[in-house]
């Protein structure tokens, strides 16, 4: 992910910045997150209990996953390599002024030529699994459809090395990186790729399906929907409320279509959707109604389509902390049997954590937590349990992974000294245990990210790894926090500070 300026996923739990909540924002500074449709509980709304930090280790279930994440336009390079053509994040970098340093992704990380070198440096760290995302403009092309063999045969030998050294692998279908093809043909505001998204899965599906993984349709809808289309700050470049939820309903009709080219298929190994959660808390107890638009905005515009087949009626519209789209355009591209098939079962959710946010009775989003050194980013540990044990009462249930959580270094210099990293991922560890403790499903835990990488509209100036990447040479050099990563993995368990 990160990079996400205006996308702060949400929970409706209020947290208020008094009495108890204060407390634990301090903790958390010093740790530096026919029939009628089902609709779904409404949490009630209350401020997070005191918490205490254990003396002893917290331990995790025997069996759970221990991994890390990357996207391919953020590690692979080789831009032109191997047939793969331009996705919309070379035409948006080559424009001026929408990347901080002016770069794009090559090199990047160079994974695609050195994707062996960062596997052992995975086994050697102790991971059980590597998420990663397959590049479409690799897959297919162009706009023929014809399958480019020499971008299967790359990611067939990549996953044979991770299957060799014992690594499950964790397949993102697409991280943002749209074909240029498919934009050009008008992109998400189409109805039509999401027929295009099933074909290029289903490719996916034929060419892999031998291999036990677990896919991911999409990554983040909603950031790719709401900052690439509404606000504008990353590809394609769009500024329209209306472009933007066109794009978050074809996005998922093009997930539950791939879901059901899955099934068909016969692949092993199991298949859900990565989305970005945020806990909304309102800053005003007597008044949280505004906070519940933010939260049908930044959540519940994903999640009640994906896992209860109805989207909320308080997500878009004219007021404060809604998607300020026109909803009965908005209704008019929800055509019948589009939310059954959005709705597909699925055999796992990814959440991915960054963070919390607060907002006023005006619905404006305000700080009421520490921010890391990307300055959309509120750290608040407990955030994410309350965001666990949020979906877990609200919503049916479903194995949860947490396939990202990070932040990035407070320079943009080459370092491995990152102890701010190294606290923040003990913090939430520590409350993902606990939530595991109170009953919450969640199987596995992918940090953010492997590698220093191309960080979207920031281009090289944050970093956000486990391990430092000098980009002139390529060196790799594991961090403080990849050692004491590998010293979770070892024990399953999280040591107290």
């Amino acid at each position: 992910m990160p990079d996400t300026p205006f996308s702060r996923p949400v929970i409706s739990r209020r947290a208020l910045l008094t009495a108890a909540g204060a407390g634990t924002v301090a903790v958390a500074l010093a740790a530096c997150t026919a029939d009628a449709p089902p609709t779904p509980t409404r949490t009630a709304v209350q401020s997070p209990a005191p918490w205490i930090v254990p003396d002893g280790p917290m331990r995790f279930p025997s069996g759970f996953t221990w991994g890390a994440a990357t996207s391919a336009y953020q590690v692979e390079g080789s831009l032109a390599a191997d047939g793969r053509t331009p996705s919309v994040w070379d035409t948006f970098a080559a424009r001026a002024g929408t990347i901080r340093d002016g770069s794009n992704g090559e090199p990047a990380a160079d994974q695609y030529r050195r994707y062996e070198e960062d596997i052992g440096l995975m086994a050697s760290l102790g991971l059980a699994a590597y998420r990663f995302s397959l590049s479409w403009s690799r897959i297919v092309p162009t706009s023929t459809g014809t399958i480019n063999s020499r971008g299967i045969e790359h990611y067939r030998r990549m996953l044979d090395a991770l299957v060799g050294r014992g690594i499950r692998p964790a397949i993102t279908l697409f991280h943002w990186d749209l074909p240029q093809w498919v934009q050009d043909a008008g992109g998400w505001i189409q109805r039509e790729t999401a027929d295009l998204f099933a074909e290029y899965a289903a490719a996916c599906f034929d060419a892999f399906g031998d291999v036990d993984a677990d896919w991911m349709t999409l990554n983040e809808p909603k950031t790719h929907a709401f900052v690439g289309h509404w606000y504008g700050a990353h590809a394609p470049g769009l500024r329209s409320p209306d472009v933007a939820a066109a794009a978050v309903h074809h996005q998922l009709l093009a997930h539950g279509r791939a879901v059901e080219r899955f099934r068909l298929s016969g692949a092993g190994g199991r298949i859900g959707i990565a989305l970005n959660l945020i806990p909304v808390y309102p800053t005003d107890p007597d008044e949280p109604e505004a906070a519940w638009r933010v939260d049908a905005r930044e959540n519940r515009l994903f999640l009640d389509p994906i896992l209860l087949g109805t989207y909320p009626e308080d997500a878009v519209g004219g007021e404060s902390g809604q998607l300020p789209a026109d909803p009965v355009t908005f209704r008019g591209q929800q055509k019948s049997g589009d939310l059954a098939t959005i709705s597909a079962p699925l055999d796992f959710l990814a959440v991915q954590y960054y963070g919390v946010t607060g907002v006023n009775p005006g619905g404006r989003e305000t700080q009421i937590a520490p921010t890391s050194a990307a300055p959309w980013q509120q750290v608040l540990p407990e955030g994410l349990y309350d965001l666990l044990t949020r979906l877990a009462a609200d919503y049916p249930a479903i194995p949860l992974l947490i396939t990202e959580n990070g932040i990035p270094d407070r320079s943009s210099d080459v370092t491995v000294d990152d102890p701010e990293r190294l606290e923040f991922f003990r913090a939430h560890f520590q409350q993902a245990a606990r939530a595991i403790d109170g009953g919450v499903p969640l199987e596995g835990y992918y940090v953010w990210s492997l590698l220093d990488n191309f960080e979207w509209a920031e281009g090289y100036t944050q970093r956000w790894g486990i391990v430092a990447v000098d980009f002139e040479t390529q060196e790799r050099l594991p961090k403080r926090s990849a050692g004491f990563y590998a010293e979770v993995i070892a024990a399953n368990a999280v040591p107290p500070a």
